[in-house]
């Protein structure tokens, strides 16, 4: 999300494939360097539309919940966003309760905790008809927010609060509360 090297990258080996077949040096006979490469324009193209999010992994989960959801319509909604927030919430009281913090070994597990809680939320506020941010959500996303807040390492949890900020559905909508806007705000 915050390192676009992996977009340019691709692009530039992409670039430079396109560059070889257009040269005069590839005679008919000769091999497509996509071949020698072992990645077909094909792939490449596809590869290219999935880097080109700034969260990929993170869009691909939200459409396949979405998808499991919509796909399976005998299981209540609820069923799925009750199992996000609660999985979101025991990250949150992870990070937030001291007992459960000194359990774990050091701050990398803390901010993996911190980052499958955001993971979890965002993803619950793709699902959820109201989003994460509404009154009636059950996360606690005031608490989650601070949470993140408090943490030690700031710079590492900075691109967390962008990620709730820049890939939710929700955050701007009318019924999220001015308090939680402004926290995402500060």
């Amino acid at each position: 999300m915050t390192n676009p090297s992996i977009q340019n990258d691709f692009s530039y080996y992409r670039r430079t494939l396109n560059k070889m077949k257009m040269s005069n040096d590839v005679k008919e006979g000769d091999k497509d360097p996509s071949d020698l490469a072992g990645v077909s324009n094909e792939m490449a193209n596809r590869m290219s539309l999935f880097y080109a999010y700034p969260t990929p992994v993170l869009k691909t989960l939200s459409e396949a919940t979405a998808k499991f959801v919509e796909d399976h319509k005998e299981l209540p909604i609820d069923n799925t966003t009750e199992c996000l927030s609660t999985m979101a919430t025991v990250c949150k009281i992870m990070i937030e309760n001291p007992e459960y913090k000194d359990r774990l070994r050091n701050n990398e597990s803390a901010l993996y905790c911190l980052r499958v809680m955001v993971g979890l939320i965002i993803l619950y506020d793709h699902v959820h008809p109201v989003g994460a941010f509404a009154k009636k959500a059950s996360i606690d996303i005031r608490g989650s927010i601070k949470v993140l807040k408090d943490f030690t390492v700031q710079s590492q949890v900075e691109s967390l609060i962008n990620a709730l900020r820049y890939t939710t559905k929700h955050l701007n909508d009318e019924t999220t509360p001015k308090p939680v806007k402004s926290l995402l705000a500060e």
